[in-house]
């Protein structure tokens, strides 16, 4: 029965330590893939003049650790370095206000704008009137009051 426990956990250690090279490979030619592709960029923006672009599968690529994917052994110990980001900092300074509230009453305000100067020219003020109807409803949406 020994052997057998001992044969199993050498199996594990040589996973382990195959999966261990196969991550490192699989980073090491991440990063020469991506160091090319840059090199690859800059040259064709110096012969050509433009700026090359990426296909939109690259550009929206975010990698996310899913949940199936994380260790099966328990979590981590965490470093005395990092942050937990879980629990809201006490210490920090006052909360900054939303930037997509601060969006908002920009167009809000821009969208105004442009209706006073559309009724000045005699122009249709519906669609105006629609956006900053849509606009005061996502404020409202957002917690905020115009």
């Amino acid at each position: 029965m020994s052997d057998v426990i001992s044969e199993y956990q050498k199996w594990k250690q040589q996973g382990d330590d195959l999966r261990l090279k196969a991550k490192q490979a699989m980073e090491s030619r991440f990063r020469e893939l991506l160091a090319e592709a840059a090199q690859i960029a800059g040259e064709y923006r110096e012969d050509f003049g433009t700026i090359l672009k990426p296909p939109s599968p690259v550009t929206v690529f975010r990698y996310k650790a899913h949940a199936k994917t994380k260790s099966k052994k328990g979590g981590k110990a965490k470093s005395a370095g990092k942050v937990d980001r879980t629990q809201p900092q006490l210490e920090s300074a006052p909360q900054k206000p939303n930037p997509k509230i601060g969006r908002l009453q920009h167009g809000l305000a821009t969208t105004k704008r442009k209706l006073e100067e559309a009724k000045a020219a005699g122009k249709p003020t519906r669609p105006l009137e629609d956006k900053i109807y849509e606009i005061e409803d996502a404020l409202r949406l957002a917690g905020q009051t115009s």
